[in-house]
């Protein structure tokens, strides 16, 4: 079924409709790998954003967009690359949502997205490294950097009254990029990191990280690692030896398969996701239940706003060229401008063809601030009765 899937070469959502073009938007994330299990709702989200504007039919005077999967793995490089390279070449997408990952982004931004002068929105790769990559103005992000996480982080420990911890990482950029972030912001707050150690993807054995990480020691353990791969490893390892019970879990480890592979044990844990209490955010739940998918998963929103701003940016510009509507995406994202929810692209599209501003605020209260950059803000939650309870947002 899975490669059924990928394997399809695309997914007309207005079939049969007379239209002026046909607009490609390449949808490349973690179909497999370390967040597979989150990624089917973000592309579906997308895709909510892609079938609001064919329902309208008056994108670019009547053109039909079509979304082309393809798989990122989340961790192979070169994988994501030569996927990329095929969105590109051989379906001539005019614009990629995604990468996820933000190993794997960097990689098709520098191979693909420049030479190629194709714009990228990741709802989800949120390396501080990214802020300062060479990008010809091709690349935006709807996720905050996890500079900003890292601080947050640090904020919550502190209000919790957590004075020293163990940290663990994925080591790749995600990992490392938050490991540090956090480390910086918790110790700048008088915090202390006992340990800070990376630990590999797809070992079946984490017993060597876990002693190391129980002989630093800790009020707990900071996992910066993916729901679906080693910091799930970690987590239970950690349980199983005792040497942690709670748990701190950004992000990426974020996901309805952790509570499910672990179960009581993630009970008092918490941890911080982006995201929002806008109006926009209750919109985007109401959109995702009705097209049937979990709306409170990992970057749901944020993979809805990538799509939404490339369209608008498209209708803003006249056209589907990446050369001409990059230069109108965070015009259409900011403000000011009449205010855009989720559902409301049509009304969008309307009043731009009408030469009135808009101020895309979307299901994640959207600013982008340069270059491309997320202004961001998260959700706070804690793991009660075996679900994510959300504490707050900052």
């Amino acid at each position: 079924m899975k490669k059924l899937l990928l394997a399809s070469t695309a997914t007309v959502l207005l079939a049969g409709a007379a239209s002026a073009q046909d607009v490609k938007i390449g949808i490349i994330l973690g179909f497999t790998g370390p967040l597979e299990s989150i990624t089917p709702s973000m592309a579906a989200s997308a895709e909510i954003a892609i079938k609001e504007v064919n329902d309208a039919g008056t994108l670019l005077d009547g053109a039909a967009v079509t979304s082309v999967r393809a798989d990122s793995t989340c961790v192979d490089a070169a994988a994501a690359t030569a996927a990329a390279e095929r969105l590109v070449t051989s379906d001539k997408v005019a614009g990629i949502m995604g990468a996820d990952c933000s190993g794997v982004a960097g990689a098709i931004l520098q191979n693909v997205a420049r030479p190629n002068g194709v714009v990228m929105i990741s709802p989800s790769a949120t390396s501080p490294g990214l802020s300062q990559a060479e990008d010809d103005g091709l690349f935006f992000r709807t996720a905050p950097s996890d500079a900003r996480q890292g601080e947050v982080m640090a904020d919550v420990l502190k209000d919790k009254g957590v004075t020293s911890v163990a940290l663990t990482y994925t080591n790749n950029d995600y990992g490392k990029g938050l490991a540090d972030s956090f480390q910086q912001a918790f110790e700048a707050a008088g915090g202390t990191v006992t340990i800070s150690a990376a630990h590999e993807d797809g070992k079946a054995d984490y017993s060597a990280e876990v002693g190391a990480l129980a002989a630093a020691g800790g009020d707990l353990l900071v996992v910066a690692g993916y729901v679906d791969q080693g910091g799930k490893g970690v987590i239970q390892g950690a349980l199983d030896s005792g040497a942690f019970s709670q748990f701190m879990l950004p992000d990426g480890m974020y996901g309805e398969s952790l509570i499910a592979a672990i179960g009581e044990g993630l009970e008092g844990s918490f941890g911080t996701v982006p995201g929002t209490d806008s109006d926009g955010a209750e919109k985007m739940l109401e959109l995702a239940k009705a097209a049937g998918f979990d709306g409170t998963s990992s970057y749901v929103g944020e993979s809805y706003d990538a799509a939404a701003l490339m369209l608008l940016a498209m209708q803003a510009a006249g056209s589907a060229a990446p050369a001409d509507y990059k230069g109108k995406i965070e015009e259409v994202a900011n403000a000011p401008g009449e205010k855009i929810y989720p559902g409301e692209l049509a009304k969008a599209i309307e009043l731009l063809k009408a030469g009135t501003d808009i101020d895309y605020v979307g299901a994640t209260a959207v600013e982008l601030i340069g270059p491309g950059e997320s202004a961001g803000s998260f959700r706070e939650y804690t793991v009660t009765d075996g679900a994510f309870v959300t504490d707050g947002f900052r």
